[in-house]
Parts: structure tokens; sequence; C-alpha cells
């Protein structure tokens, strides 16, 4: 057979037909006019409710717990209760989740979306001060937290805002979940007894994802319930349009076979719950979840379980890769890999074709801000083009243009800007930022990219002054201002640097005060006994003379990486490696 049987313009016209799967219309969402998908659920709760229907099915197994759709609905629905009528939480109030991957994130979150609150994922990696900031900034009601969140939470801002602790005894100034909701061995006996309808609107605020920027302040992107969902079919798209392109016929609807997919992204990540969670409660699939990645451990769940699926970043894509290269895992079950989140290196794609002979790559790009899915590469396209992160999916309108805002022509480098159901209302308390980055509807990523003739997207580089490193954004701001309270430090500049397995480390130009001694591993410390590990520095660059700044005294980041990146990989030009 030859590939591809249809063209994309051919293929895209046959999935959004009238009567197909991804059928749009133009309606109005948040006073903006924008194409929607017909078959789009209502609200978050029609999926939760109608996810009880699967019955005894796995939704989550957990380090050898398994939780049934049936009992995660009795389990959310006592839950949501205790929360509206014991901790009088009210349609658009505020709930915060700051834990691991454990099966109560997943109880908590659904109970509280179910009663119409504003679900509040935490990145639960952050420090003290930053996780008070966010329950600060959002106004949360109540937050749900494990027992290591509640140590950082409770001595940072005790009694600040109450909290329920999942998975640990509560501690003095606590409730203690299981005294909500009971343990899990008898979620499947609680009352079957449903919430009251909150009179959901597709336009009502679901969620605040908080996300990174150039200023390094957390913004909370406002999700609503038609943004969410409408990613929830977006993540339908790439196999549909796949199999559409061999020459297969247009499937009629949504595979009803429940599928099984490992899952070491976090929750409190759009491809954690967007795009991972909220499939499965809507498609009947099975997510099997990890204390901590652990890559033998990995292989074995994908081997004993017969994963169908995996949605990963490429540094974990990677040392699967290595792994399975020097054992005898079988990986035969695997048809999906998907990764994102970072940079990915293009020869990815062929180790996980080696990896699993059955599998196909995939690649997704988008945003906290796009809801999850902008644009998605898979299967033989993804073969064909591996440096590319695919064409948009077909509720998003792109425009590529030049700092003027003014399009450029196919095949230029610009600013990617993203239109369609999917964009979030704007950031929390932020109007500013919100008019800033959401200009006349469309999103402004801050990413530069790049547009071929058939529509497939390649990202070239970001705008923002941020790194992601192993799928965690970080804030190159914040390291600069970290670096900067050491007192050795007269000048300091943060940016990424390339790394094959993490995408992205942390690298920084430094100049030291006149008679400094401070070392590399002096500097690294002082990041990671104030921030988070993963911040700390793993590059550094010092510098004898003023670090390059253009004319309004800004620094001149991408001289300083370049000039670096060529020391590297020419050490016969360098003068200083060995202050690297």
């Amino acid at each position: 057979m030859t590939w591809p049987a249809r063209s994309m313009a051919e293929t895209l016209a046959l999935l959004t037909a009238p009567g197909a799967p991804f059928e749009m219309a133009e309606i109005d969402a948040l006073g903006r006019s924008v194409r929607s998908y017909v078959r789009t659920p209502p609200n978050l709760r029609a999926v939760f409710d109608a996810s009880r229907n699967f019955g005894d099915r796995d939704l989550i197994v957990y380090e050898g717990e398994r939780l049934s759709f049936d009992a995660h609905w009795r389990a959310a629905t006592a839950f949501g209760r205790a929360l509206s009528e014991d901790f009088g939480v009210r349609k658009g109030d505020r709930v915060a989740i700051g834990m691991r991957n454990y099966p109560e994130w997943s109880i908590c979150a659904w109970g509280a979306l179910a009663i119409g609150a504003v679900v509040v994922p935490l990145n639960a990696w952050e420090s003290h001060t930053t996780l008070s900031l966010l329950l600060e900034d959002c106004g949360a009601q109540i937050a749900i937290v494990d027992g290591e969140r509640f140590e950082r939470l409770h001595h940072a801002q005790p009694g600040a805002v109450p909290l329920i602790v999942a998975r640990d005894d509560a501690p003095p100034g606590a409730v203690a979940l299981a005294s909500i909701i009971g343990i899990p061995e008898n979620y499947a006996a609680l009352p079957e007894a449903p919430l009251p309808d909150p009179a959901l609107a597709p336009d009502d605020l679901a969620t605040i994802f908080y996300t990174s920027g150039t200023t390094g302040r957390p913004k909370g992107a406002m999700g609503t319930h038609r943004n969410i969902l409408t990613n929830l079919l977006n993540t339908g798209f790439r196999a549909m349009r796949a199999a559409v392109r061999r020459g297969e016929p247009v499937p009629a609807g949504a595979s009803t076979t429940p599928r099984r997919t490992l899952l070491p992204m976090p929750f409190f990540h759009v491809t954690g719950f967007h795009s991972t969670l909220l499939p499965a409660m809507a498609n009947g699939s099975t997510i099997y979840l990890m204390f901590k990645w652990d890559t033998a451990r990995a292989l074995e769940i994908i081997a004993r379980e017969r994963i169908n699926g995996l949605n990963l970043v490429p540094t974990l894509a990677w040392q699967l890769s290595d792994a399975i290269r020097t054992g005898t895992v079988d990986t035969t079950s695997v048809d999906t890999v998907g990764y994102g989140g970072a940079a990915a290196a293009p020869e990815l794609a062929q180790r996980m074709r080696e990896a699993f002979p059955n599998g196909y790559p995939g690649q997704g790009y988008g945003a906290t801000e796009t809801s999850s899915l902008v644009a998605a590469n898979s299967h033989e396209d993804m073969m064909a083009r591996p440096g590319s992160v695919g064409p948009p999916v077909p509720c998003c309108d792109i425009r590529i243009v030049d700092t003027a805002g003014h399009d450029v022509p196919t095949g230029e480098d610009g600013e990617l800007w993203v239109r369609g159901a999917n964009i979030v209302a704007g950031y929390w308390n932020m109007p500013e930022a919100t008019a800033e980055c959401f200009a006349d509807g469309w999103y402004r990523t801050g990413d530069i990219a790049r547009r071929d003739a058939e529509g497939f997207i390649t990202i070239l580089d970001r705008v923002k002054d941020m790194l992601i490193r192993g799928g965690e954004n970080i804030y190159c701001v914040e390291i600069e201002e970290c670096l900067a309270s050491h007192a050795d430090v007269a000048e300091v500049a943060v940016f990424g640097m390339p790394e094959r397995v993490l995408g992205e480390v942390v690298g920084a130009a430094i100049r030291l005060r006149e008679g400094a001694t401070a070392d590399r591993e002096a500097l690294a410390e002082h990041v990671r006994a104030r921030l988070a590990a993963h911040k700390a520095p793993v590059v550094i660059d010092f510098h004898a003379t003023p670090l390059p700044r253009n004319a309004a005294g800004k620094l001149l980041k991408r001289e300083l990486k370049a000039a670096l990146l060529d020391r590297m990989t020419h050490p016969d030009h360098a003068t200083q490696e060995k202050h690297l």
C-alpha cells in the first residue's frame, strides 16, 4: 500500500464533515467566535456521571491497588457532598489539590468538579513559599494535600487555609480524608446517592492551572468546561487521522475498546489531567500510576499489565529505550508511545519504533493556556517528519507572525499564535497579562515556529525567558534572583542548555565580585538550598568582564548561550573550559 493514501487536506475534510466524529460548528464562547466540536459533552459533570457505567472496570491501578470506575464515582460523590455540606464549598469556589499521583487526587478533583467548584492543581514539588503564594492567589476555600505537602504548608502558614490530608493520618490542625470517605477497600460500599446538579454551563470556570511566564511569577490559567472538553476530542484525533491517511474508512465514532496507559506525568500538568485522566474517564480506560518513576519497574508493569499506551516526557522515553536495548522485556503490547512537554531530538522517534515493535511514536504540542493539544504528530507522519509536532488539531486556527504581528509566508519563522475553543479564559486576577497574551482572541504562545505547505509545524525556539527540563517548566528569573542573592555574585544570566535526555538543563553565565572565591558547586548548592533541586545550574560559565547587554540594558542571553555552546562543542576555541 502506498502511503499516504489520502492527503492531509482530504483526511481533515473527511473527519470534520457533517456526521463525522469531528464535525464542527461556529459558536460564541467567552465572547469569541470559534469552531467547536458538535459532539463535545456539555460539561465535566456529565463525563463524571457517565463514567459510572464502566462499573467494575479498573480506572486507576496504583502500586497494586485497583480502583474501579464505580468505586471512584462513589468516593468522589461522597467527597463532593462533604465539600458542600461540611465545608461550605459552593459553585465557583476554589478547591486546591497538592499531592503525588495518588488515586485520591482523582477522587478529590472529580468530587469538587461535580459540585461546580473550581479545581486548582498545585505543583507538588514546589517550595512551601510558592505553595502558600498559590493558595493565597487563587483564594482557595480548602486544600487537599498529602503528608509531605501538609508539612510544608502547615509550617509556612499554619491555619491559613483548611487542610484535608490524604494517605496519612491527619496531624493536629487538619482533617483526614479517610474520615470523610473511608478507606479504599470500602469505597465500593459507599452510598449511591448522586449529587445535586450545579447547573454548569460550558463556559463556566472549571480549573486554574498555574503556568510560567517571562516574569517568573506563576500565572493561573483559567480553564472552562468547554476548553477542557475540547481537548478530550483532540486527544482522539491523532490516531483517527493516521488511520484515515492510510486509506481506512472514517470511523463512526470514538473507539470503545478500553486501553491501558502507563502515566508517569503528574496530574497537576494538563497532559496528566486533560489528556490522560479525562479521556480515561470518558472512554473506560485504565491508568497505571507509580509512586516514583523507576525504569525497571515501568518495564515490569508494561509486560505484566500488557500496557497499550505510554504518556511520557522525552527524558523518560530515552530511559526506556536505553533499558530495552540491554534487556529482554516484552513490549509487544504497546501500540502508542506519546511524548511531549519538552524538546525532543528527531532520532527519538526511530528509537521508539525499535523499542516498541508494534508501536508508533506520537508527539504533541500545546500549553496550559491551550488546555493541552494544539498540534499532534504520530504514526507514519511522525516517522516521515520526526522533527515536527504535526498539523494543528481541527478546532485550532493558527498564525505565524513577525514582530509587528503580520503573518509570515509559509516556510518562514515567526511567533505562533493560536485561536480556538480550547484557549483558556485568561489569567486569574491578572488583567494586564491576559490582555497582552490573549489579544483579539489569539493566544500568543511565545514560541518561534515554522509551518510547511502541508500544515506541519516545527517549533524552533522560545521567545519566553523559560526553559523546560524533562517536562518541568523552570523560570530563569527565579534562578537569577536566587543566584544574585549570593554575596559573591555580581551579575548573572540564566538560560537553557541542550541535553539529549532531559531536553534542557539549567545553564548560567556569572560574573563574580572582585576577590570572590565561590565555585560551581557552592553556587549550585546555594540554589538547591532555596529552590527545588532540579532548578540548580548544571553548567556555569564564569566571566571576568561585565556580561553583554543591549542598549536598553537587557542581558544578551542568546549571545551568551551561543558562545558557551561553541566553546563546549569546540574546546580548542575555549579559554575558560576549566570553569564549565
